[in-house]
Formats: C-alpha cells, sequence, structure tokens
C-alpha cells in the first residue's frame, strides 16, 4: 500500500501532520470481515465471468425468450443464481422507457435486485448497494445481434456483485445491503435513471453507491502492487446556486458525499488489505465516458465509480475480430480472477463497514461566534443505540485525506488547538465494535 497520509479507521491518537498512521486498533469484529473477505473465490468469479460471455450477446436490445442467448437468458441466470442464495430478498426490476437515442422503440429495461435486510431496526432503513451492469454491446452500439461478450465490461462488475452476495448473505450487518445488476448502461445508464428514479421517488434511504464498471483486468500492473481507481464527483450535480456560494465560502469544493465515499474506500482498505489498492480519481467518471454511478448522483445519491487503472480500448465496445495482428474484443481471458477478487473484497469491506457503523453524526458545525485561534466543533448525537463515541477528524486543506483524528468519548463538542481558518474539520461516529461511519464535514454556525 502506498503511504498515504491517512487517518485509519482505527486510529485513535493524534498524528502530526503528515505522519504515517500507528497501526490500527482490530476487534473482534473487524477481524470478522478478514475472515470474511477470505471467502471471495476467484474460482467462482471466472466462472461467473465466463457464464455472462457465453450468452454470446446481452444488449439491452437483443432477445428475450431464448434460454441461451440474449439479455433475457442472461437477466434469468442472474436471478435464479442469486436466489439460490438463502437470506436474499431477490426480484426483478422492470421498467418501460420510451423510445430515444439509443433505444428505437418502448423497451423493457430490467434490472436484477437482492436485499440482504438489515438486522438493527433503527438502521435497517439505510441502504447501501453495490452495483454492476450486465448488457453488453459491440461495435455499433445498435447492433442487437452480433457477439458481445462483455467479459471486462461489464460481467467483471457483475460478477463482483454476484460473488459478495453469496459471501455476505450469511452474515448480519445492522444496515440494508443491496446487490443491484443493471440493464441498459450502454444504451444510456436506462437501468440505472429508472431505479434511482423511483427510489428517490420512494424516499428510499441510499447512502451509498458502489458502481463497479470495468474491474477485472489489471493492464500489466505486477502482483502486489495492483491498483484501481475510484471516481468521486466533487461539486453535486443538483446543487442550487445558494448551496454552490455556501460550498464555495466553505472551501469545501473537495467535500461533498461522494468524495468522503471515496475517502472512506481508501481508509477501509488500509484497515483489510484485500490486494487491490484503491486510487481516488477526484472528478465523476474518464473523458468522453459515463457509468451507472451518474444516474444515481443525478437523483441526489453518494456514489463512485470503481474501474480499472488502465483501460484497453481494444478490449472495449469492438467487435471480436483480429485486424493487423491486433486481437479487439471484450473476452474472459483477458479477465484476472485474482485481481477482480481483490476488487471484490475491497467492496465488501467498504459494505460491511457503512452497513455496521453507527449513523454519522448530523449537523456537523465550527463554530465561528467569534475571532480565535482555536476552534470548537459541535455536533448532534446519533440515535442508534450502538453509538459509542465520536471523532473529530482535520486535515489541511490542500489535503487529499483526513491527517488527524481526535476522541471526543460520548461528547457532542470538542474544542480543538487548531485554527479553523486553516484546516477542514469533520466528524464521525464509532460503534463499540470499532466502526467508523462516514465523516460528516463541517459547515459554519455562529453556536
Amino acid at each position: 500500500m502506498r503511504n498515504w497520509p491517512l487517518v485509519a479507521l482505527g486510529l485513535m491518537g493524534c498524528a502530526a501532520p503528515g505522519d504515517a498512521p500507528e497501526a490500527p486498533v482490530r476487534t473482534p469484529a473487524l477481524s470478522g470481515i478478514d475472515a470474511m473477505l477470505a471467502e471471495v473465490s476467484p474460482d467462482r468469479l471466472e466462472a461467473t465471468v465466463r457464464r455472462l460471455a457465453a450468452f454470446g450477446t446481452r444488449h439491452t436490445l437483443s432477445r428475450t425468450a431464448s434460454d441461451g442467448r440474449g439479455i433475457g437468458a442472461a437477466r434469468r441466470w442472474i436471478k435464479a443464481e442469486l436466489e439460490s442464495t438463502p437470506g436474499l430478498q431477490v426480484s426483478f426490476d422492470s421498467h418501460l422507457v420510451p423510445p430515444g437515442p439509443r433505444v428505437p422503440r418502448e423497451t423493457e429495461v430490467v434490472n436484477v435486485v437482492a436485499v440482504l435486510p438489515g438486522s438493527m431496526p433503527e438502521a435497517a432503513g439505510r441502504r447501501y448497494a453495490v452495483v454492476g451492469h450486465y448488457d453488453s454491446r459491440c461495435t455499433d452500439v445498435m447492433d442487437a445481434e452480433g457477439d458481445a461478450p462483455g467479459a471486462n465490461d461489464d460481467a467483471s462488475g457483475v460478477a463482483a456483485v454476484m460473488e459478495l452476495a453469496r459471501v455476505m448473505a450469511g452474515r448480519r450487518f445492522d444496515a440494508t445491503l443491496v446487490f443491484l445488476a443493471t440493464a441498459g448502461e450502454e444504451q444510456g445508464l436506462l437501468g440505472a435513471r429508472a431505479h434511482a428514479r423511483a427510489a428517490r421517488d420512494a424516499g428510499t434511504d441510499y447512502r451509498a453507491i458502489l458502481n463497479n464498471d470495468i474491474v477485472g483486468d489489471p493492464g500489466g500492473q505486477p502482483p502486489g502492487e495492483r491498483r484501481i481507481r475510484v471516481f468521486s464527483e466533487g461539486i453535486p450535480p443538483g446543487a442550487s446556486p445558494e448551496e454552490v456560494k455556501r460550498i464555495a465560502l466553505l472551501g469545501a469544493e473537495q467535500d461533498s458525499p461522494s468524495r468522503q465515499l471515496a475517502r472512506y474506500t481508501v481508509e477501509v482498505a488500509a484497515l483489510h488489505r484485500p490486494g487491490v489498492e484503491p486510487m481516488p480519481v477526484f472528478r465523476a467518471d474518464r473523458f468522453l465516458r459515463g457509468g451507472d454511478h451518474l444516474a444515481f448522483l443525478a437523483e441526489g445519491f453518494p456514489a463512485v465509480r470503481v474501474t480499472d487503472l488502465r483501460e484497453d480500448y481494444a478490449r472495449q465496445h469492438q467487435d471480436p475480430r483480429v485486424e493487423a495482428g491486433v486481437r479487439y474484443g471484450d473476452t474472459p481471458e483477458f479477465v484476472d480472477p485474482e485481481y477482480l477478487a481483490a476488487v471484490a473484497r475491497l467492496n465488501g469491506a467498504v459494505l460491511a463497514h457503512l452497513a455496521n457503523a453507527p449513523r454519522p453524526p448530523e449537523d456537523a458545525r465550527v463554530v465561528t461566534a467569534a475571532l480565535a485561534n482555536d476552534t470548537l466543533v459541535r455536533w448532534s448525537a446519533s440515535l442508534e443505540p450502538d453509538t459509542a463515541a465520536y471523532e473529530v477528524v482535520w486535515r489541511e486543506t490542500t489535503s487529499p485525506v483526513w491527517q488527524r483524528a481526535f476522541d471526543a468519548g460520548a461528547a457532542t463538542e470538542l474544542r480543538l488547538d487548531l485554527c479553523k481558518d486553516d484546516g477542514v474539520f469533520g466528524v464521525r461516529a464509532r460503534d463499540r465494535d470499532g466502526f467508523r461511519s462516514p465523516v460528516v464535514p463541517c459547515a459554519a454556525a455562529k453556536e
């Protein structure tokens, strides 16, 4: 792991800015996450990628009645596989999409959803989702008949979703987990847009979306030094002019909920070392491309995109063929099962921490009632019963990650000998098992 100047989730001390973090405090519950991650199977992931590729094409407009080819056969297989795992609530999430630029006729777009209900009544309403899209495409985005195996884009992401559903279903988590395989991504994020819009209209409390899209090819990175990119947007796309003004006044352009989710991913990886290192990229997505996380962001849900470090464009959106000695096509042999397993473990660790951690404290604020060289931070208590303590975190305004942490115990305010003008402050909650919530950045208030 690279020596990010971060505060690991288990760090309790107050290191100086830039110091390497001390060894995190491990509890039996945190060690149990390691045992869960060890169950992620590269062999099963490889088998899932190959099975999905074997449907020939999973184009959104491809045949639906066939048992062996097309998107209909693929979604029925995914659903049956998820239903074979006890503890999951599995269903089709169907939406009729009107004609559009990549949909010449009204089309049924069907997502596959598996829900693992939370075990704590006070926390079960919070939802955390891991997402991959199971549709595929070839060179012509409207070609619904040609071969489009879509092994890395995005059978790899769907395989990770399905493997995590299998591994996590036998365990209890405070909050609810959602394992989502979407359709229509290649035709314009259709399934994700419909699901996110319906979730917003229903008041569903999605707290984090981990979108895994193109996550199976390490791109020549040597084992032991492998990375995966985590893209996160800064200013939320739905921010009003007043909200943008407030963000600028606070200097909080790097503190959106999605950006906090990216930081959280880095911290969890430092604690569990899943075999791949998340590399935060502070923009919503790559140039000229998009993904399902954008659909959730548009509806106000925090979301990040997880994707390979170095993409091979000869293996994306291409008819399988050989031209001038170059092999084109997104086929299973280019997916590395060990790398994909490491990415799945990273996602599983983040989901487990999010779902077991207390609800983040609300109304976190720096008190700006008077000129002073110290800082008073206040917040409202988390109402979930397992909340044990709070921590105030700090970073320099130019740092990508939180650098220091201060234990506040059960109090809901803490005064620090740090100047409020020179850094960014936030608050997180901790439970008795050592799970920590994502950080809530501090606003500014008079009291």
